[in-house]
């Protein structure tokens, strides 16, 4: 595999950003490894999507990301959104636009991936679990395949209590409630199945320990409630990397590659 930092010109941000890229390479005898890319052009890809307190360099630096994806082939794409919660914010950068309109353009310029939908896979932990649902079901024909670790799924509805956290709160969302709004995870669920869209296969862990499982447990309910199929995992596990690895291993299995 290779590991490159992208650094690129945002027009939609208005300034340079970054992104962290693992590309299969050609070989297949590296280490004893072997790579299950047949053919280098075009690569299925997976975008990938930190958590709050993280950044684009994160899954590489407290994962086996790279060594997982060199099984199976695959491109990960891992951009930097800051505390945006995959948001265009009221007081700072259109992040959320950002993300679904500008990042996977300029990807599938820069590399050669592919551009059909059932290439196309998006997951994240926390904030970056919730992003990859909202995206997910907000351009639902854009994706195959989605999957929320540890997710904040609950967010339009969540008392967090934390003095620091609201505070970025209300820099993305000012004093408005986002409930029943297209920043409600729920809320679009309910939209799609409404409007007969088509869904990707959906992933969801999260472990029985972590403090945001009941906001997980409650859109499983939804999910049940509207005949969605989803592979869900409510294990033992907290809000930890060890957990966050061993699930985004099985994310990869998981994908229809």
């Amino acid at each position: 595999m290779a590991r490159l930092t992208v650094d690129f010109y945002s027009d939609v941000l208005q300034k340079h950003t970054s992104m962290t890229v693992i590309l299969p390479e050609s070989s297949n005898n590296q280490y004893g490894k072997i790579n299950e890319l047949k053919n280098p052009e075009p690569m299925k890809t997976l975008y990938l999507l930190h958590g709050f307190t993280d950044d684009h360099t994160i899954w590489t630096r407290r994962t086996s990301i790279e060594r997982y994806a060199e099984s199976y082939g695959i491109a990960v794409v891992m951009p930097d959104v800051d505390h945006s919660f995959y948001s265009d914010m009221k007081f700072g950068k259109a992040y959320w636009t950002f993300l679904s309109e500008e990042l996977v353009e300029k990807a599938e310029r820069f590399f050669p991936f592919s551009q059909s939908r059932s290439d196309r896979y998006v997951a994240g932990l926390s904030m970056g679990g919730y992003g990859a649902i909202k995206w997910a079901l907000r351009h639902p024909n854009q994706f195959a395949a989605v999957a929320s670790l540890s997710g904040v799924l609950d967010l339009a509805t969540r008392e967090h209590g934390d003095e620091a956290i609201d505070e970025v709160m209300y820099q993305v969302y000012g004093d408005q409630s986002i409930s029943d709004t297209e920043e409600d995870v729920f809320y679009l669920l309910k939209k799609c199945v409404s409007n007969n869209r088509t869904l990707p296969k959906i992933y969801l862990a999260c472990g029985q320990e972590d403090f945001l499982f009941e906001g997980n447990l409650a859109f499983k309910r939804l999910l049940d409630d509207l005949s969605v199929p989803a592979m869900t995992t409510f294990d033992h596990g907290t809000h930890e990397w060890g957990y966050w690895d061993k699930h985004i291993e099985k994310v990869l299995a998981f994908l229809p590659l």
